[in-house]
């Protein structure tokens, strides 16, 4: 049985070789998120370049064409292209969540933006409760860190704030659902924001957004 120096001495062993493998953790974790956005950035400059060639960007009748062609894959290759471009911020959210509803119309567009964009956020939830600060700093970078640190230290008022925000369509929603995750939110009140507030700015963005492109931009 351990005498209680040897327990003593065992303990700052213990943390140093926790802290160690959570730093190994997130340097693995770094490699995998660098690897993953330099693909999703090439898939994009491929589908892009692709639409381009096809004309779904000027012509409804071949947009139209495009989405039959699609089948059951197209939706869920873009849901899954959201869940991307939330954990993964490559390009603004809003371009793809645009993209959405002007390629599947205003209601299956704006309903897979929602499903994507959901799953994202949880995601990133779960990541930051996990990996902690340091693989929130490696995601985001230390100035957007610093600049959202001083809402970790303000309790429920950090719950109040991230509520308004999340039903605001200019707001940061991804970052800010790292930062529910590094403060531990509960996942019931997690939950409850997202899926009953998320909605409404997703509607404003997404629908104003098709309104300019193709009545203003594209004159259809």
């Amino acid at each position: 049985m351990k005498d209680e120096k040897n327990i003593e001495t065992d303990k700052p062993h213990g943390i140093l070789e926790r802290r160690g493998l959570l730093e190994e953790n997130n340097k693995k974790l770094n490699r995998i998120y660098h690897i993953a956005t330099v693909i999703t950035m090439l898939l994009m400059l491929w589908g892009f370049y692709k639409g381009y060639r096809l004309g779904i960007f000027t012509s409804q009748e071949k947009l139209d064409s495009f989405i039959v062609n699609l089948g059951v894959w197209g939706p869920l290759f873009f849901v899954v292209l959201q869940i991307i471009q939330v954990v993964i911020p490559v390009i603004p959210g809003g371009i793809t969540s645009i993209a959405g509803v002007f390629i599947f119309g205003p209601l299956k567009g704006t309903i897979y933006n929602y499903v994507g964009i959901v799953t994202g956020s949880y995601i990133n939830y779960f990541l930051a409760r996990k990996y902690g600060i340091v693989f929130v700093e490696k995601l985001i970078g230390k100035k957007k860190l610093q600049r959202y640190t001083k809402w970790i230290h303000k309790g429920n008022k950090f719950d109040r704030f991230f509520a308004i925000a999340i039903a605001l369509p200019v707001a940061p929603d991804d970052i800010l659902c790292l930062f529910a995750g590094l403060v531990n939110m509960k996942l019931s009140k997690f939950t409850w924001i997202i899926l009953f507030l998320k909605p409404w700015s997703l509607i404003a963005y997404t629908l104003g957004g098709d309104v300019l492109i193709k009545k203003i931009l594209l004159n259809w």
